[in-house]
């Protein structure tokens, strides 16, 4: 698969677990998606990011921010769905070392 197929196919996702958090009554605020090696790079300085991996660099990554009547929510449900759709969709909230529950990604 291409990195465009793959780009695409985490926009199909992506748009599945929106619409998955407005059936489950949350709202979704969208933050960074696309991100320069230049900010990358800060993020490692600063601690926010540990990796020049980052999917966020591919298109593949989004952080997405959830409220329920106002209040900044991580719902593991929504978590889990994102791991559902696919094989590679990762949650930053599941991971072990450094945990990033804003974090929705697509391994590729």
């Amino acid at each position: 698969m291409t990195l465009g197929q793959n780009q695409e196919a985490f926009s199909r996702d992506l748009v599945r677990l929106i619409q998955k958090a407005f059936e489950l009554g949350y709202e979704v605020r969208i933050a960074e998606v696309q991100r320069p090696v230049e900010m990358q790079e800060i993020y490692i300085k600063t601690g926010r990011s540990k990796t020049m991996n980052s999917m966020h660099l591919k298109k593949c990554a989004a952080d997405l921010y959830f409220t329920c009547s106002g209040v900044l929510c991580y719902p593991q449900e929504l978590g889990d769905y994102w791991e559902s759709l696919n094989k590679l969709n990762k949650w930053g909230g599941n991971w072990h070392s450094f945990k990033d529950k804003p974090h929705f990604e697509r391994c590729v």
